[in-house]
């Protein structure tokens, strides 16, 4: 069985001279990525590797995320910044069958829509968003449209 945690990033600066890519997080939104780092894991909802865009707001998230969780460096993947939900699908194929559980922390729309790719599910996704979908699969190349579970969904707002 393979279990995903999609992450949406945390809230973060507007975009400032057209420079999206490295807009940091605010202060409320590293208090929302602890908080929810800290409730999941009270959850024992702990990944096993996380998995990032490179993009500051996604990168810092992930990286508060890790801490939390004692897990190494997040790996960053540039394709997951501005994704669709074909590159979404792409990712998670390509993720290593050495781990189980993998958090992967991403952008909206992209994470919206994998998540109801994968299980058929509409939620609202909004920052610092986490959702636990589970496959009855073995191997991450064979999940694709409807093969997942949603088994946990939060967000700070909740």
């Amino acid at each position: 069985m393979k279990k995903l945690l999609l992450i949406r990033h945390a809230k973060a600066e507007k975009d400032i001279a057209g420079k999206d890519f490295d807009r940091p997080l605010k202060y409320p939104g590293i208090q929302d990525a602890r908080f929810m780092a800290d409730r999941i894991k009270e959850q024992s909802i702990v990944p096993q590797l996380i998995v990032t865009s490179p993009a500051l707001r996604t990168k810092t998230t992930a990286e508060i995320f890790a801490d939390a969780f004692k897990l190494p460096e997040p790996k960053t993947d540039k394709s997951i910044y501005e994704a669709s939900q074909q590159t979404w699908l792409k990712v998670i194929n390509k993720l290593s069958e050495s781990y189980d559980f993998i958090a992967v922390v991403g952008h909206n729309p992209g994470v919206s829509y994998i998540l109801q790719y994968l299980t058929g599910e509409t939620r609202e996704v909004h920052t610092s968003t986490v959702a636990l979908i589970e496959f009855e699969i073995d191997d991450w190349a064979s999940i694709t449209g409807d093969s997942g579970k949603l088994t946990y969904y939060s967000s700070p707002k909740e």
